[in-house]
C-alpha cells in the first residue's frame, strides 16, 4: 500500500501561503540594469558611460533589445540616440552628432558607450533601457552627466602616506615587542620547570640514600 505522508494543519497553512506567493509573482523579475548615478566629464574629453545588466537568460540578438536616451531636463522628453535591434544603430542626433560610439558587448551583459569631445551641452541625463527575452520586464538605470570645464583639485596624500607609514611602523614595533616578550616569558617558564624538576629529583636521591642523622 502507498504510504501516507500526515503534515500539521499549521506547516499545511504555511506551505499554502509560500505557494501562493510563488505562483502569484510575476517571471523576469530577476533582471537588473546598472550605472553610476553621476559621471563627471572634462570639457573636450571622451568619457565611457557604462551601463551593465543581469539576466537569467542568454543574449540572443534576435530578442535583445537596447535603448539610450537623452534628457535635458527633468521634464524634457527623452531623446533616442542609440539602439540595439539585431544589431547596433546609431540615430545621429544634431546635438552628438557622431561622436557617439557604441563601446559595450550584449554577450557579456555590457551595453556602455563612449562620448567623444564632450561639450557643456551634453550635460544631461542618460537613461540605458534594456530587455532580454524570456525576461518580460525592461531594465532600466539613468547616468547625470557633468560637464566639468577644469580638473578638480587633486588633494594632497602625503600627510596620509605619512600618517600611514607611522602607525603601520608603530604596530610592527608593538608586535615585535610582544613576541618578545611572550618568548622571554616561555623561555623562563621552561627554565622553572627544569629547576622544579631537578629539585624534585635530588629529594627522592636523599631520601633514599641518605638517611637523617637522628636515625643513626
Amino acid at each position: 500500500p502507498a504510504a501516507c505522508l500526515l503534515v500539521p494543519r499549521s506547516q499545511l497553512t504555511r506551505v499554502s501561503a509560500l505557494l501562493s506567493v510563488f505562483v502569484a509573482a510575476p517571471a523576469g523579475l530577476g533582471m537588473e540594469v546598472m550605472a553610476p548615478p553621476i559621471i563627471n566629464a572634462l570639457n573636450g574629453s571622451s568619457v565611457k558611460l557604462s551601463c551593465t545588466f543581469n539576466s537569467c537568460y542568454k543574449v540572443e540578438n534576435k530578442q535583445f533589445s537596447l535603448n539610450w536616451t537623452y534628457q535635458e531636463c527633468r521634464n524634457c522628453s527623452e531623446e533616442l540616440f542609440l539602439q540595439f535591434r539585431m544589431k547596433i544603430m546609431n540615430k545621429q542626433l544634431d546635438r552628438f552628432g557622431n561622436r557617439v560610439e557604441f563601446t559595450g558587448n550584449p554577450t557579456k551583459y555590457d551595453v556602455s558607450f563612449t562620448l567623444k569631445n564632450v561639450q557643456l551641452e551634453d550635460e544631461g541625463t542618460y537613461n540605458c533601457y534594456v530587455l532580454n527575452p524570456p525576461d518580460r520586464h525592461r531594465g532600466h538605470a539613468s547616468i547625470s552627466l557633468k560637464v566639468l570645464t577644469q580638473e578638480p583639485p587633486k588633494h594632497d596624500s602625503t600627510v596620509a602616506v605619512i600618517v600611514g607609514a607611522s602607525v603601520g611602523g608603530f604596530l610592527a614595533v608593538v608586535i615585535l615587542v610582544l613576541m618578545v616578550v611572550k618568548c622571554v616569558r616561555r623561555k623562563k617558564q621552561q627554565r622553572l620547570n627544569t629547576d622544579d624538576q631537578k629539585t624534585e629529583e635530588e629529594g627522592k636521591t636523599d631520601g633514599e640514600g641518605n638517611p637523617d642523622e637522628g636515625t643513626k
